[in-house]
């Protein structure tokens, strides 16, 4: 089981976001971001809203960094750790657009893009944009299939009922032969549409009963990845209660964790990570 980080700072969600990060900026992300890469984490992660109306910020949060500008930063800060967005909103964007973006991320990282889609849930911003809500499903898929032939190639073509293009060049493109696509959401129908268009499966407010039943109603392919979330974690303050969160991921199917950590500074978070380095790989070994 692979342990990924929740960037501070560049979501915060009320009930997970630790105090400090209000006033924070990218001085301690650059500073959480080197030390996790350090220390052997997975990935990060970067979330995406435009916007959010500010009758829902109270339960939503209101701070959402753009994720393309967030993870470029922390790409030139780091060097091994991968880079998630968790998640680009696929209704937002044309493919070719996400896929020239995010493939010069992939390109200038080395080859380090997990591409984290959903469909999208939030009315508001989705016609504020002007983006197509009722057959948002649908498009989606079909920006999956153009993204899966669009992100590793010079010359993507696609020919279907919302997005058709040919004869086109899109230099840079990803360097990697294969961008990992994981699928957020929180129904049967974003396992389906990941088990058939992607590589993973990143449910949010399921249970890890839920997530089991879910899981076992469809054939998982090899390689999949099942990326699940923890609560806030005080791997210094309680180290059993920080093992017992990711022993029940573990045990609900997660091949990947993506871990919030409670902090009282920037610092005190890369104190928190050493601490979760070294329980994790007590797990690890727990396991052997």
């Amino acid at each position: 089981m692979r342990i990924g980080l929740q960037t501070p700072v560049v979501v915060q969600v009320p009930t997970t976001a630790s105090a400090w990060e209000a006033s924070a900026g990218a001085d301690e992300i650059g500073e959480i971001a080197a030390v996790a890469d350090l220390l052997g984490f997975d990935y990060l992660t970067c979330s995406e809203h435009v916007v959010v109306p500010a009758e829902t910020a109270g339960e939503r949060g209101a701070s959402y960094w753009d994720p393309l500008a967030t993870l470029g930063f922390i790409a030139g800060r780091t060097t091994q750790i991968r880079l998630a967005t968790s998640v680009l909103v696929l209704g937002y964007h044309h493919p070719l657009e996400i896929a020239k973006r995010y493939g010069t991320l992939d390109r200038i990282s080395g080859g380090r893009l997990i591409l984290g889609v959903g469909v999208g849930s939030l009315r508001e911003e989705f016609d504020l944009l002007d983006a197509a809500w009722d057959d948002r499903g649908a498009r989606a898929d079909e920006a999956m299939s153009a993204l899966r032939g669009a992100l590793s190639t010079n010359y993507p073509v696609h020919q279907g009922d919302y997005y058709r293009y040919d004869g086109l060049v899109m230099e840079p493109c990803a360097v990697q032969l294969r961008v990992p696509i994981w699928v957020g959401g929180r129904t049967r129908r974003s396992l389906r549409r990941a088990v058939a268009l992607g590589d993973g499966w990143m449910p949010f407010g399921l249970s890890a009963g839920e997530i089991s039943a879910m899981l076992a109603s469809v054939d998982v392919p090899a390689l999949f990845d099942i990326v699940l979330a923890t609560p806030p974690l005080d791997p210094m303050g309680a180290p059993q209660q920080t093992l017992d969160a990711l022993g029940t991921l573990e045990d609900a199917g997660a091949t990947a964790v993506t871990c919030v950590i409670s902090s009282r500074s920037a610092a005190h978070c890369c104190e928190q990570l050493g601490a979760l380095a070294d329980l994790t790989n007590l797990l690890t070994t727990s396991h052997l």
